[in-house]
């Protein structure tokens, strides 16, 4: 497992994150996902509200890819990991819960990325290497 730092962090919690997958026939996709946001030092996590293409994608075996950057520095990460589904548990009635404070529907799943790999997306030498 890749280990988040807190800039990592920081960025998750602070600019918009765009979810990748690929479908079984392998049409990628990708989509914002606005409630992506740290669970612990190895993990992202997301509500899953419109049960669309990128959760149908997960259920049917993708990968995940995730992006976020900062245009105004500008610098950002790539965070490529197993997705884990969740239906019901703690973790699932927490996200419920956040959802309800923010006046949205319970979400259909909550998905656990497993980060395995962090890649930079600072412009430069580093641009799209693998970090950790």
């Amino acid at each position: 497992m890749a280990i988040l730092t807190n800039e990592m962090k920081d960025m998750v919690a602070n600019f918009q994150c765009f979810i990748g997958t690929v479908s079984k026939d392998g049409v990628q996709n990708i989509g914002p996902k606005r409630s992506t946001r740290v669970l612990d030092d190895e993990t992202l996590i997301f509500n899953e509200g419109t049960g669309g293409t990128t959760y149908q994608n997960i259920l049917d075996g993708s990968n995940v890819v995730i992006a976020v950057v900062n245009r105004d520095l500008p610098d950002g990460f790539r965070f490529i990991g197993k997705p884990e589904v969740q239906t019901s548990g703690e973790i699932y009635d927490k996200a419920a819960a956040l959802s309800e404070k923010n006046g949205m529907r319970p979400p259909k799943a909550v998905v656990l990325i497993h980060i395995e790999e962090i890649h930079s997306l600072k412009p430069g030498p580093m641009a799209g290497k693998k970090i950790s």
